[in-house]
């Protein structure tokens, strides 16, 4: 990775044009060839870049970035104050926090808690885009794609629609009905699941765990 902090100007051109006018900015070089200009006044979103595949031309002042469909990125540099390279190794990716894995565990061990008759086919299932978390068969032999949150919001639904669409290419396994487990969902994300077939579960950590919260209850 490589991040140049310099005083630039920016031009794109493409399907539109947009225009950066001087400023000092962040320039952002990943090694999968991608490219992104960053501001000082926003969290994440750049203010222009170019997704791979792409090549950067890098002439000095100026950095022309191009894709396969002709679209250019034009970075005009007026000054660098800052050029750092960084091999950052292979990334081990996103790993759950305890509750979210430990449920995972929970309803892999009592998967009857999805429904009478399931059966569990295995965790952490392979896909191109990454593993579902619990992949299992109803009681007709159906296979159902399960995903698990600790607090189930859109991004979660939009994850396992990504799943269920490249599942149900496999004819080995399609259809495949998707299931959205969480301790808690929100409506929004109720409404989204339900609106595409995806059935909601809302889980009881306490009973997965085998804990009787009944002491608690007036009857």
């Amino acid at each position: 990775m490589r991040l140049v902090i310099a005083r630039c100007q920016v031009d794109y051109a493409g399907r539109l044009t947009a225009h950066l006018p001087m400023a000092t900015r962040l320039l952002l070089v990943k090694s999968d060839g991608s490219i992104s200009v960053h501001s000082d006044d926003r969290a994440y979103k750049p203010l222009n870049w170019m997704t791979p595949p792409c090549w950067l031309i890098d002439e000095g002042k100026t950095w022309i970035v191009e894709n396969k469909a002709g679209e250019k990125l034009v970075i005009t540099i007026e000054e660098i104050f800052h050029d750092h390279a960084q091999e950052l190794g292979a990334e081990p990716g996103l790993q759950k926090d305890g509750v979210e894995a430990h449920l995972q565990e929970l309803l892999a061990e009592h998967i009857v808690t999805v429904g009478d008759g399931y059966t569990l086919v295995r965790r952490e299932f392979p896909t191109a885009i990454g593993p579902v978390d619990i992949m299992a068969r109803d009681s007709d032999g159906g296979s159902v794609a399960i995903e698990i949150k600790r607090r189930g919001d859109i991004d979660g639904v939009e994850q396992l629609t990504r799943y269920l669409e490249l599942l149900n290419r496999d004819p080995l396994l399609a259809p495949v009905q998707g299931v959205y487990a969480a301790q808690q969902i929100k409506p929004q994300a109720r409404t989204l699941a339900e609106d595409r077939g995806i059935r909601c579960l809302t889980l009881d950590y306490d009973a997965l765990r085998g804990i009787d919260t009944s002491e608690g209850r007036l009857f």
